[in-house]
């Protein structure tokens, strides 16, 4: 275990007819962070990487967006950002 738990959150901007590019998936990374530091405070780090950012990680094969890791271990691939689902590992881990 360590001393603190990094939350991985993997997307992409989105484009959109007529309003250009969103950062839906960041917005949705800043909104979780917000919520894991609530109940985990300094005890968790969220970070979120754009799929194209060079600091990115390997993605699993057939990994879709988002993707999400905790402490370098795939969580979740595609679908929703599930917070529950976040809280459920961290609380495992710490």
């Amino acid at each position: 275990m360590s001393a603190q738990a990094v939350v991985q959150i993997i997307g992409a901007p989105i484009a959109t007819c007529g309003e250009g590019m969103k950062n839906t998936w960041r917005e949705l990374a800043e909104w979780t962070a917000g919520q894991l530091t609530a109940r985990f405070g300094q005890a968790v780090r969220v970070e979120y990487l754009d799929l194209f950012d060079p600091a990115c990680p390997p993605l699993p094969t057939n990994a879709q967006l988002p993707v999400v890791l905790v402490d370098n271990q795939l969580l979740t691939s595609g679908g929703k950002l599930s917070v529950p689902a976040i809280r459920k590992r961290l609380e495992e881990l710490l």
